[in-house]
């Protein structure tokens, strides 16, 4: 019986040490760290509208298809954005991609083209891949500046604004590379979308 108890003493003290360590203490001061010296990011990088109100992560895609809006690429988030605020919607993030050799991965990009030349029958540009394709997330919020621009003269028309205007927010709002080396210059398209809602 004593041997028991010298076993198990141990192995409780062990065990609720370990659970405080790492289960409260690690956790509180790492969330704290965070707050304070990262809080948009440990918040989930969200953005919000000209009221202040929350309308979705500068992290997740959303999808647009009124020609008044930059379009983003394909996204796991439709019909509906992921944000925290829907949850209830069953919305997700989940890969969305087929398998190359999958017929619907052709039928999907095809789509997109056809709604995108509906979209703009005049544009006779080539349409950049990421506007017709899905990344391996599904979730992208950002585009290439080349798929951006090729949609200025459609946002612009619709809008009754000049396409110089538009191309200047685009630019605004176009990201060079992760530390000048990272990545490709790329395009926040929920970002850009709500700045050109502030447009007069």
């Amino acid at each position: 019986m004593a041997t028991l108890r010298s076993q198990l003493r141990p192995a409780l003290v062990a065990l609720l040490s370990l659970t405080l360590i790492t289960g409260v203490i690690y956790p509180l001061l790492v969330t704290g760290v965070a707050q304070a010296l990262f809080p948009y990011q440990a918040n989930g990088s969200i953005i919000t509208n000209a009221s202040g109100q929350p309308v979705g992560s500068a992290l997740i895609g959303q999808q647009f298809d009124d020609a008044k809006y930059f379009w983003g690429r394909l996204s796991a988030t439709a019909p509906v954005p992921y944000t925290a605020f829907n949850a209830d919607r069953l919305t997700g993030s989940s890969g969305s991609n087929y398998g190359p050799l999958n017929p619907a991965l052709r039928d999907a990009a095809q789509a997109r083209v056809d709604a995108l030349r509906a979209a703009d029958p005049g544009n006779t540009a080539p349409i950049p891949v990421d506007l017709v394709t899905a990344s391996a997330s599904g979730l992208d919020p950002q585009i290439s500046p080349a798929a951006a621009a090729y949609q200025v003269a459609r946002v612009a028309r619709a809008r009754g604004l000049d396409q110089a205007r538009v191309r200047e927010l685009v630019a605004k709002h176009t990201e060079g590379r992760t530390l000048g080396l990272l990545g490709e210059p790329r395009v926040n398209v929920l970002a850009l979308n709500l700045d050109l809602d502030t447009l007069k």
